[in-house]
C-alpha cells in the first residue's frame, strides 16, 4: 500500500516537472528511474528506459515511451492512492464534515 502511494507522489512529480516551466530532463529521469525501482522492473526495462531518455536529451523531446510508462504505471494504481498523493479527499468524508455543522453553529 505504502509504496503505491509513493509511486503516485513519484508520477504527480513527473507530470508537474513536465508541465511546468522549469522542465529539467535531471528531474524527468530521477522520476522515472524512481518509478521502475519502485515497481521492481528487470533490468532490461530500466535500460530501454535509460535509452529512450538519453534519446529525449539529444531530440530535445521527451519520447512518447516515457510518456506511456507514465501513464501505464499511473493507470495500474488504485484511485485511492492517487487521491492520497495529489491530496484529493473522498468526498464522502467531505459530505460527512457538513452534515455535522448546523446553522445553530454559525
Amino acid at each position: 500500500m505504502g509504496g503505491d502511494i509513493y509511486q503516485a507522489q513519484v508520477i504527480r512529480n513527473f507530470f508537474d516537472t513536465i508541465t511546468g516551466t522549469d522542465r529539467n530532463l535531471t528531474r524527468i529521469y530521477m522520476c522515472v528511474m524512481s518509478l521502475a525501482k519502485l515497481r521492481m522492473e528487470p533490468p532490461e526495462k530500466m535500460a530501454a528506459l535509460v535509452d529512450q531518455l538519453r534519446k529525449s536529451k539529444i531530440q530535445k523531446e521527451l519520447s512518447v515511451d516515457i510518456l506511456d510508462y507514465v501513464c501505464d504505471a499511473a493507470n495500474s494504481l488504485e484511485m485511492n492512492m492517487v487521491q492520497t498523493a495529489f491530496g484529493v479527499r473522498d468526498i464522502q468524508q467531505v459530505a460527512q464534515d457538513f452534515s455535522g455543522v448546523s446553522l445553530d453553529s454559525l
